[in-house]
């Protein structure tokens, strides 16, 4: 996120009444519904979740047990259990 001067993107009259509320502080204006991306999406780390668990969902159908799966990808049994009992 970066900051920018609000003189630079507001008009006038729209600091003046911004300055009723906040003066000298920072405020977060978050972007419109429509149009955030949803987590991961920039990083990648998304995808990388989702073809792990495709991995995780493939091996338990050709018959890895869920405590083996738990210790190939260092992750709780309980966590395995939501990811291939889940309905994807």
């Amino acid at each position: 996120m970066k900051y920018v001067k609000a003189s630079t993107v507001l008009p006038e009259k729209l600091i003046i009444e911004i300055q009723k509320y906040v003066q000298g502080e920072s405020i977060y204006i978050p972007r419109k519904e429509s149009t955030r991306k949803k987590w991961g999406t920039k990083s990648g780390g998304r995808s990388f979740i989702d073809k792990r668990n495709a991995e995780i969902r493939n091996a338990f159908k050709k018959g890895t047990t869920i405590q083996g799966l738990s210790d190939r990808y260092f992750l709780s049994v309980e966590t395995i259990k939501k990811i291939v009992y889940s309905k994807r």
